[in-house]
């Protein structure tokens, strides 16, 4: 029998049928109250059983992880990423020198990035050659390193809008992209368009409905879906079995797709109070992605670095965000954890966590966002927890989250389906022995 994590050796391909994790501190994503000193049991790619103490193994092969010293938590979950891109100032040219099998090997850069940061299931709502359909499919055959990975594909845009893949090219490189493309102009089309990423393998529905801050276009907040075609989405969409995420900065658009029937509305910048109301009236989840704000603001103010039909959207937009997030919290909105990474770089998804502590919410409810609320937003129920059942993606670091959210910024373990995936450092061994 192998005693400790640190003589255990193992591979991300390889499973140990039983592996008993001591866990000195455990928060489980579904309870506010950590449990002390419990043995979390798991066998192949699930938890098997908790209890408490640290109980000897009761099954041969085994193995025990010594996680005494830390706290312990479920995988995280980031509602809203784009594993296909990372913003920097080329951005806007390099879809002209890059293919698909480029933004592929890059995404696997920033898949590994996101799970070693301790995210281990990630919605990616809008990517470039259908690349997060191949990534999650890899990752699935243990090809390459990354989070579960539930994606839209490409999102569902609008002539002009914002994820029109035209918008901001000259004549002589522009186009007119169609429903395949994720383009649409009335319900015909955006039936069409849903249709077509159920063909493709998404797991969920991205559109945008209103104007956005990195589109090459005037308007940042303006509605840019009718409310025709947004119930046509919606009606496709359940036929299918697909929840919708809708982008939207804008009042107006957003309380289209609200009374529409969303699963979630991601940024909301300019939320009213009527919208607040609808939010409550249909429990549909809030998803803030303050990290990508802070990211668009600060870089507006580097000369250069955004488009000049940009820069005044990023400003005005992107500052505004924190501000929301608190209206909302402070109104009781359904919250799930989102970034927007590929705006804001991957693999500090984490530093969310520390702009909503800093925003008024507790380090409690933020953890809960990307837990219990996430996890629910998927609609997968065996995301995001510590329990009987549940996926063994567990995560641990040094020190406590509920007293310094700032801990979750430093991920020393992850598991994945049962798969250690990182150890800590030799260093921290020593000192918690």
């Amino acid at each position: 029998m192998l005693h400790t994590l640190f003589v255990l050796s193992l591979s991300v391909t390889q499973t140990v049928p039983d592996i008993f994790i001591y866990a000195g501190r455990m928060l489980d994503g579904r309870s506010a109250k950590p449990r002390n000193e419990v043995t979390i049991h798991v066998r192949n790619d699930r938890v098997h059983a908790i209890t408490n103490g640290y109980t000897s193994p009761t099954a041969s092969p085994s193995a025990v992880i010594d996680l005494k010293k830390y706290t312990v938590l479920p995988g995280l979950i980031d509602a809203h990423t784009h594993l296909t891109l990372q913003h920097n100032k080329k951005s806007y040219s390099e879809r002209f020198y890059m293919g698909a099998g480029d933004y592929a090997l890059r995404a696997s850069v920033h898949a590994r990035r996101t799970l070693m940061a301790g995210f281990t299931a990630v919605r990616d709502l809008g990517d470039r050659h259908n690349v997060s359909i191949a990534l999650r499919n890899a990752i699935q055959k243990d090809w390459v390193i990354g989070p579960r990975i539930y994606t839209s594909a490409a999102a569902i845009a609008t002539t002009g809008g914002h994820a029109d893949p035209s918008n901001g090219l000259s004549h002589s490189f522009s186009f007119d992209p169609k429903p395949t493309q994720g383009v649409i102009n009335g319900p015909h089309e955006a039936r069409q368009a849903v249709r077509q990423r159920y063909k493709e393998g998404a797991n969920l529905i991205k559109i945008t409905a209103t104007g956005g801050v990195l589109s090459v276009a005037s308007s940042g907040q303006n509605p840019q879906f009718s409310q025709e075609e947004l119930l046509a989405v919606m009606d496709t969409a359940r036929d299918y079995g697909f929840k919708v995420a809708v982008h939207a900065h804008g009042a107006e658009g957003m309380k289209r797709a609200l009374k529409a029937g969303v699963a979630s509305i991601e940024h909301a910048t300019y939320m009213d109070s009527e919208c607040i109301a609808l939010f409550k009236k249909t429990a549909t989840y809030y998803v803030p992605t303050i990290s990508a704000g802070r990211f668009v603001a600060e870089k507006a103010r580097v000369q250069g670095y955004f488009p000049e039909v940009i820069r005044p959207k990023a400003i005005a937009i992107g500052t505004r965000i924190s501000e929301t997030f608190t209206k909302a919290l402070q109104a009781g909105v359904p919250i799930a954890f989102g970034t927007d990474s590929g705006v804001s770089p991957h693999g500090a998804n984490a530093q969310e966590f520390v702009y909503m502590v800093e925003a008024g919410m507790k380090p409690i409810d933020a953890i809960l966002s990307s837990t219990l609320h996430s996890a629910k937003l998927i609609g997968d129920e065996h995301l995001g927890a510590i329990s009987p059942n549940s996926y063994a993606d567990i995560i641990a670091v040094k020190h406590d989250p509920l007293v310094d959210i700032k801990a979750l910024l430093d991920v020393s373990f992850v598991m994945k389906g049962g798969k250690v995936i990182k150890q800590p450092h030799p260093h921290d061994l020593e000192q918690t022995r």
